[in-house]
C-alpha cells in the first residue's frame, strides 16, 4: 500500500509541474530537483530495465538491487551535492539495415541509468505539454504504430499529396551542446539538472581500451539522450514548422516525427518544393545535415483511372515500411504498407545467423526461440495489407530452420516430410495481422 501511495505522490508531483508549463508556456522552470528524492529515486529504479548489458563498471541491476536502499541513497546525496560524476559510456556496434554498416550504441552503467530515468522523468513532465502532436518517438503513450497511423491518416485525407522523406546525417554524433544549452534556457534552469545534463554530455565514451570526449553529440543508446534529442528537434524542426513554415503555404501540410526520423506531408508540389529548398538550411543553422541522396520529394498523388499504370505514383519508407498506393477489396485506391525490403532482409539475415549458431540446441529450445522471434515480427509489421510480407518470413524462417538442422551431424537426413513431422510436434506461429486499419477506418 505505501508503495502505491508513493507512486502516486510521485505522479502528482509530475503533473503540478506539467500543469506550471501549460499554464506559462513561456516560462522556465527554477527550481526541479527538490522533486527527487528517495522515493523518486526508488521509481526511477523500477522504470530501469533490469536485463540490459552493463556500462563501463560490469554492475549488473541484480548486484545493485542487493543493497539498493544504501545504495539509492548514496546516490541521492552525490546527485544533490554535485558530487555525481557521469561515468564513460561503453561504446558497442551493432549492424544497421544494409548488414554492412553499423550504428554506434553507447551503453551507461547501471546506477547512471537510474539517475537518468529519473531526470528524464522530471524533464517529460516539463516538456510533454509543449511537444507537438506530430512529435512520437520516446514519449509517454506514443508508439511507431501511432506514427504510422497519422501518416496513413494525412495521406488518405490528402489523396496522396507531396511527401518529403528526410534523413538526418548522423544525428546523434552531430548534436550541438551550445545549441542544446539555449534550447533548455528557454524552459529547464534548475541548476542541479543542468549540471547533471552538462556532465552527461561530457561523460565521455570508452572504445576499444580509449575513452574519447567528443565535443558534439549524445551516445545513442542512453536513457535521457531520446529526450535531449526530443527537447533538440522541437526546437530546430517541429515548432519551426508549426509557426513559421506552415503558415506560409497554400494547403495542407503534415509533419509526422519520430525521434530523429521524419516525413511532411504536403498537399501542393509548389509547398513541398518550398519547404525542400530552406530545409537544409534551416538544419545546417544547428549544425546539422540531411543526407543529399536520401532526403527526397516525392510525388504520392493518388492515382487515377486514367493514369499511366507504369507511372505510378511514387513510394517512401518510414519506420520499417513501404508507404504505396494499392487497392482496396472494393477496388479503391488506397494508401497501403508493406515490410520494407531492406528491413526483411536484415530479419531474415538475423535468423539465419541465429539458427546457424544455436543449430545443436534441442528442437524444442529452438522452437521456442523461433517462435518468440515470429511473434516479435508479426507483432510490429503486422498491419492490414502486409500479409504477403509476414507470410515470406514465415516460409524463409521454416526453409533456415530445416536447413541448419540437416547440419546438425548424423546420416539421417531431414527431408522436407519427415520436417513437416517436426513441425507438427513443434509447430512455428502463423502469420497474422496484429494492427487492423479496419478499426481506424470500419468503412473500407
Amino acid at each position: 500500500m505505501k508503495r502505491i501511495e508513493g507512486r502516486a505522490d510521485i505522479s502528482t508531483r509530475l503533473s503540478r509541474i506539467a500543469e506550471l508549463t501549460r499554464k506559462y508556456p513561456e516560462g522556465a522552470h527554477t527550481t526541479l530537483a527538490h522533486h527527487i528524492d528517495i522515493e523518486f529515486l526508488k521509481e526511477a529504479y523500477r522504470r530501469t530495465r533490469k536485463d540490459g548489458a552493463t556500462g563501463v563498471d560490469g554492475q549488473t541491476a541484480a548486484t545493485y538491487a542487493s543493497n539498493l536502499e544504501a545504495n539509492l541513497a548514496d546516490l541521492l546525496e552525490r546527485f544533490k551535492s554535485g558530487r555525481y560524476h557521469g561515468p564513460p559510456v561503453r561504446r558497442v556496434h551493432i549492424p544497421k539495415g544494409d548488414g554492412q554498416k553499423t550504428r554506434p550504441i553507447g551503453i551507461p552503467t547501471f546506477e547512471d541509468k537510474v539517475l537518468q530515468r529519473a531526470v528524464t522523468m522530471i524533464l517529460e513532465a516539463v516538456y510533454e505539454p509543449l511537444f507537438i502532436e506530430g512529435s512520437y518517438g520516446f514519449r509517454p503513450g506514443r508508439s511507431a504504430h501511432n506514427a504510422l497511423e497519422a501518416i496513413w491518416k494525412s495521406t488518405t485525407a490528402m489523396k496522396g499529396g507531396w511527401v518529403i522523406e528526410a534523413d538526418i546525417v548522423s544525428f546523434f554524433d552531430c548534436l550541438d551542446h551550445g545549441h542544446l544549452r539555449e534550447f533548455l534556457d528557454k524552459r529547464v534552469r534548475d541548476g542541479v539538472i543542468r549540471r547533471m545534463i552538462g556532465k552527461w554530455l561530457n561523460a565521455g565514451v570508452l572504445e576499444a581500451g580509449q575513452t574519447f570526449y567528443p565535443e558534439t553529440g549524445s551516445p545513442q543508446g542512453g536513457v535521457v539522450s531520446p529526450m535531449l534529442a526530443n527537447i533538440y528537434l522541437h526546437e530546430v524542426l517541429d515548432t519551426w514548422f508549426e509557426r513559421e513554415a506552415k503558415p506560409r503555404l497554400r494547403g495542407r501540410a503534415q509533419l509526422i516525427r519520430y525521434a530523429d526520423d521524419f516525413v511532411i506531408i504536403l498537399e501542393h508540389q509548389v509547398d513541398a518544393e518550398r519547404v525542400m529548398e530552406v530545409l537544409p538550411k534551416r538544419f545546417g543553422k544547428y549544425g546539422l545535415k540531411l543526407h543529399p541522396e536520401k532526403t527526397r520529394v516525392i510525388a504520392f498523388k493518388r492515382p487515377g483511372p486514367n493514369d499511366d499504370p507504369s507511372g505510378g505514383p511514387g513510394t517512401f519508407d518510414f519506420l520499417g515500411l513501404t508507404h504505396y498506393w494499392g487497392k482496396s477489396q472494393k477496388g479503391n485506391p488506397v494508401v497501403q504498407r508493406k515490410t520494407a525490403k531492406s528491413r526483411l532482409a536484415r530479419a531474415i539475415r538475423s535468423i539465419h545467423q541465429w539458427c546457424r549458431m544455436n543449430r545443436h540446441d534441442s528442437i524444442a529450445e529452438q522452437q521456442r526461440a523461433l517462435t518468440q522471434k515470429l511473434r516479435g515480427h508479426y507483432g510490429y509489421y503486422g498491419i492490414t495489407g502486409n500479409m504477403r510480407a509476414l507470410k515470406a518470413i514465415h516460409q524463409a524462417v521454416r526453409r533456415m530452420w530445416r536447413y541448419w538442422l540437416n547440419r546438425r551431424g548424423g546420416k539421417r537426413r531431414l527431408t522436407w516430410s519427415r520436417f513437416t513431422a517436426v513441425l507438427e510436434r513443434h509447430p512455428l506461429p502463423s502469420p497474422r495481422i496484429v494492427h487492423s486499419a479496419l478499426a481506424v477506418n470500419p468503412s473500407r
